[in-house]
């Protein structure tokens, strides 16, 4: 796996790209054609997302 990111700049950069990657294969879905693994997909890398901002913060305070 990647090296650990401490500085803020860096992590907030991190989770825009994050972000980012999400709304991209969000907008390539085709909604009459998503299937529940594409759902599951979905949350996934939404909690994702929230465990890696949760363990950011850690950091900023």
């Amino acid at each position: 796996m990647g090296n650990s990111i401490h500085d803020k700049e860096k992590q907030v950069d991190y989770l825009k790209n994050r972000l980012n990657m999400f709304l991209n294969v969000l907008e390539s879905m085709e909604p009459e054609d998503a299937g529940v693994e594409d759902i599951d997909r979905l949350i996934e890398m939404i909690d994702d997302l929230e465990f890696k901002y949760e363990q950011f913060k850690k950091d900023w305070k």
